[in-house]
């Protein structure tokens, strides 16, 4: 263990066994990083908490009494977060979490395991929200394979989903908000996001890590799609 540029104590982690160098990289990067460490210590299930966290104070998102959806909601980070932002936990208003993956409880967020794809997706998060959404989030990434093209267009999709999805969901003049890469939102689904929501804008926390290509959409103000 030595002391990094900052003076903080880094973590070195040994190679051992069969672990590859990518994996003691990925490792030694989560035991020295800020975030993770905060998360822990703070109560917060992933470092992704402090993403939305630092979104929300700078574009005021969540309001007491809003209900909300989580989209591929597990670990849970962003649901903590918009749960005590919008006052579920008090019964103030709703957050619904949606995941392929189980998720333990969460105080006052409902959890669906579902697919969010999944045709019958829209109707039974209404009926948990008892009307429709005033947030649709989603901090998805899609599996990548390495193949650049490939996960770009894997990326896009998800995106492109999920903006329909929220599009199924949404009251007017609701927010949409989305992990996206690279440049941000792809060309044409740009376009068809700008005719839906009074404003479009690309987002990057300083949670976020710096050599990550990661970035959100934020759009705001949703008045419906013209077909």
């Amino acid at each position: 263990m030595a002391k990094d540029k900052t003076g903080r104590l880094h973590v070195t982690v040994k190679s051992a066994g069969k672990r590859k160098l990518s994996s003691k990289l990925w490792l030694e990067r989560q035991l020295n990083d800020p975030y993770v460490l905060r998360a822990k210590r703070e109560g917060y299930r992933s470092r992704a908490a402090f993403k939305l966290k630092e979104i929300d104070d700078k574009y005021k998102l969540l309001k007491p009494g809003m209900a909300v959806v989580d989209l591929g909601a597990a670990p849970g980070g962003w649901s903590q977060i918009a749960a005590t932002k919008v006052g579920s936990i008090d019964g103030k208003g709703k957050v619904v979490a949606i995941d392929l993956l189980e998720m333990p409880d969460i105080p006052g967020v409902l959890f669906a395991q579902l697919d969010f794809l999944d045709d019958s997706a829209p109707a039974k998060l209404r009926e948990m929200l008892s009307g429709g959404a005033d947030l649709v989030m989603s901090d998805m990434a899609a599996n990548t394979t390495g193949h650049r093209k490939t996960d770009q267009l894997r990326i896009v999709g998800l995106v492109e989903t999920a903006a329909a999805f929220a599009a199924e969901v949404l009251k007017p003049g609701g927010t949409f908000l989305a992990k996206v890469f690279q440049s941000g939102a792809d060309a044409a689904l740009l376009a068809e996001l700008k005719r839906d929501y009074a404003t479009i804008r690309h987002v990057k926390p300083a949670a976020s890590r710096q050599d990550s290509s990661e970035r959100y959409l934020l759009a705001t103000g949703f008045r419906g799609r013209n077909e």
